[in-house]
């Protein structure tokens, strides 16, 4: 059954309407019924404020260099640069180019190593626990935890304090010591 309703457009609710008219090459009642069925679907983003890690991940995609991967495709790539057991040297290297670009990132963006354990937990590499002097992480494979644990290493090396790092197979306790 179908139901006829009559509605009063302004004029920027015409334009949409009229702009997705012609981008679907829909009807306009289609279209509305396909609007309210989204808007339905999506009412409690529509009317909530973004969370705080909404919008971070928003800035971080939308500046260009960060992407969203797949967590599969993380061990995949880290797996084949350890296959046959060490890290491809050519592997090390550019990682630690990296780090060493991140560390002066990191020196303007963050005071402790902490609000860097922090960060790197908000972009999924690892879960932090902060215990006394000491950050407990959590990583999800061994892999992750050597390729990340020498990117924080080399990453926070301009900071003013000295870590040290205790490793286990997927886990690392981080004490940080303000010089």
């Amino acid at each position: 059954m179908t139901q006829r309703v009559t509605v009063s457009l302004d004029e920027e609710s015409a334009a949409a309407l009229e702009t997705l008219v012609t981008e679907t090459g829909a009807g306009q009642s289609e279209v509305v019924r396909r609007a309210l069925a989204f808007y339905a679907a999506n009412f409690e983003a529509a009317n909530q404020q973004p969370s705080d890690n909404l919008e971070q991940y928003y800035r971080m995609l939308a500046s260009g260099e960060h992407v969203l991967l797949d967590v599969d495709f993380l061990h995949a790539f880290l797996e084949f640069c350890y296959d046959g057991g060490d890290p491809d040297p050519a592997f090390v290297e550019a990682a630690d180019r990296v780090s060493e670009y991140h560390s002066r990132e990191y020196a303007d963006r963050f005071e402790t190593v902490g609000e860097v354990l922090e960060w790197l937990s908000f972009c999924g590499f690892l879960e932090v626990r902060r215990e006394d002097a000491d950050y407990h992480l959590v990583f999800p494979s061994e892999a992750i935890r050597w390729f990340m644990t020498r990117f924080i290493e080399r990453s926070t090396a301009t900071f003013p304090t000295e870590i040290d790092i205790e490793q286990g197979v997927s886990k690392a306790i981080i004490t940080e010591h303000v010089d």
